[in-house]
Parts: C-alpha cells; structure tokens; sequence
C-alpha cells in the first residue's frame, strides 16, 4: 500500500513540475509573444502590377507619385476583408446585368468597377441627393430620360441606370478625349475637369492636382479592378456557391395606376418586400401613374423563395 502512494505521490510531483516548466515556456515574454505574432497573423507589403490600365489607357507605375497613391488604393481594398468578400459575391450578382449594356454602347467593360467604388453594388444614398447603384444625381437621371419623383425614382433601376451612366460617359470620352477623364469626370463633372485641365496646363489625369475625392478616384477603381480580377492573388478564398445571384424573374405590365402593392404582389404569390427587392425603383406602396405610362414590373420565378 505505501509503494502505491509513493508512486502516486511521485506522478503527482512530475505532473507538477510539468505543468510548471509548461507555464514558464508560455509565459507572454517579449521574444515569444513577437514570435507568435509573426506566426499567427501575418501583413505583406503588396507588389503592384506594372501593366495596370484602365480602359486600355496605362497607368505611369513608374513615376513615383503615381506608384505611391496605387499602392495605397491596394493595401486599403486587399486588408479591408470584409467588404472585399462582399464585392465578389455582389459582383457575381450585378456584372451580368451590367456588362451587355456597357457593351451595347461602347462603353469600356472596366466601367463596372466605377459602380463597385460608387455604391458597393447597393442602392446606396448620398448625402448630395444621389442615387442607386450608379449613384446618379437627379438632374441627371431627368435630362437622360429617367422618371424621378417620390412615387417613382428609376435611378433604382440597375439596367435604366446603368443606360444613362453610359450616355454620361460617353458624352464625358468625346468632350475629354480619353476613357480615364471620363471616369474622373464622373465623379467631379466634365465642367470641373475641363477647367482644371485647362488651369494647370495639362492633359491628362496623371498630371492634374485634385481634390482629395476625384484625386483617388481612378486609383481606386484600378485598384478594385485588379483585386476582383485576381481573388487568390489577393489572398481572398471562396467557392462558387459562396456568391449571390441573380433570381430570376419574368415582367408583368402595367399601364394603369395600382392602389395598394401588397394585393398586387400577393396576386403572383409572393409579398410586398419581396416586390420591392426586385423593384426598388417603385418608392412608395402604390402607383399613381395618371398617365397610363407602361411600366414593367419584376416578379421572381417559383420555387427560389420558401
């Protein structure tokens, strides 16, 4: 029996000074805390692409100005995580509506990364009065054909939308001479841009001083360009069923005023949000629409919404 309590006595003194030489290797010393940051998270310098362009238009990576304001645009969007994963997967949701349009006018495919720095692919408001995905002011959205009033704002129209942010660009290219002016102008105006030009002798964006604003604009939409083009580049990792989609719908017309949009939605089988999601252009529970103007309204297809 005392044999037996000897060697426990013994186990119970090893384990001891086990757990106590265990503690003293873990204790957070200087040396081996900075050990277990380098090993457990790690930040990496990012080398910027020689050949980045917009539009086809080179970037002069070599003028030292021009590489220090690129890197920044990377560094912020590659270790920004969240809301990089956030544009791929809205991306594959959104650039399939965008990218035939852009294409049926001529307007450079790289244009679809000026919506991702505009609004995040979301409906967003800004404080100056701008509107949906394009951001598009109302003013604009008038002059260009769009209805803008608080019943309807077809600025939340993706593919409307997207049709007038063409007609601007364009407008932008033939006044400007080039595609990177014109995505500056988007931001500052073709007036804003034409006169600073003009101010500071100079023709093209690379050379101009700006404000804050349209002075990181086309970075960052190269920089949102480069990482959304080349995901394990950038260290982001995600599958295909990661990303949204599109769910698809058919169109109902409608040329007469509807009083309450929830019998209406019911009517398809589904409810007033679900109406709205796929119709944000429609601001307000009914439709005026006094002058029997066709509209063209979304419902989801059965089956994607249980």
């Amino acid at each position: 029996m005392q044999i037996v309590q000897k060697a426990l006595a013994l186990v119970g003194l090893l384990s001891l000074c086990a757990l106590f030489i265990y503690a003293l290797q873990d204790a957070p010393t200087d040396e081996n805390f900075e050990k277990k940051l380098i090993n457990d998270y790690n930040v990496y310098a990012i080398q910027v692409p020689e050949d980045l362009n917009f539009s086809g238009e080179p970037m002069p990576i070599k003028n030292p100005d021009i590489l220090e304001r690129i890197d920044r645009e990377l560094l912020v969007n590659t270790y920004w995580q969240s809301n990089g994963l956030l544009m791929f997967k809205r991306a594959k949701k959104y650039f399939p509506v965008i990218e035939p349009i852009l294409a049926k006018y001529g307007v450079p495919d790289d244009f679809k990364y000026l919506a991702v720095i505009e609004s995040g692919l979301t409906n967003a408001v800004s404080p100056a009065g701008a509107r949906g995905v394009w951001q598009i002011m109302p003013a604009t959205g008038r002059e260009n054909g769009l209805e803008v009033n608080d019943n309807v704002d077809e600025r939340y129209h993706l593919e409307k939308a997207t049709e007038v942010a063409c007609k601007y660009l364009l407008k932008s290219k033939e006044d400007l001479g080039s595609w990177t002016l014109a995505a500056a102008a988007y931001n500052a105006g073709n007036a804003g841009v034409s006169r600073r030009l003009e101010e500071q002798g100079v023709s093209g964006y690379y050379d101009l001083l700006l404000g804050e604003e349209t002075g990181r604009y086309v970075f960052r939409i190269v920089a949102l360009k480069e990482i959304l083009s080349n995901p394990g580049k950038y260290g982001f990792n995600f599958r295909e069923k990661d990303l949204y989609s599109q769910v698809p719908t058919y169109k109902v017309e409608v040329d007469t005023a509807v009083t309450d949009f929830t019998k209406f939605a019911q009517q398809f089988g589904i409810n007033y949000k679900l109406l709205k999601i796929h119709n944000p252009w429609l601001r307000e529970p009914h439709l005026n629409n006094r002058s029997r103007k066709q509209y063209f309204i979304d419902i989801p297809e059965k089956g994607y919404y249980n």
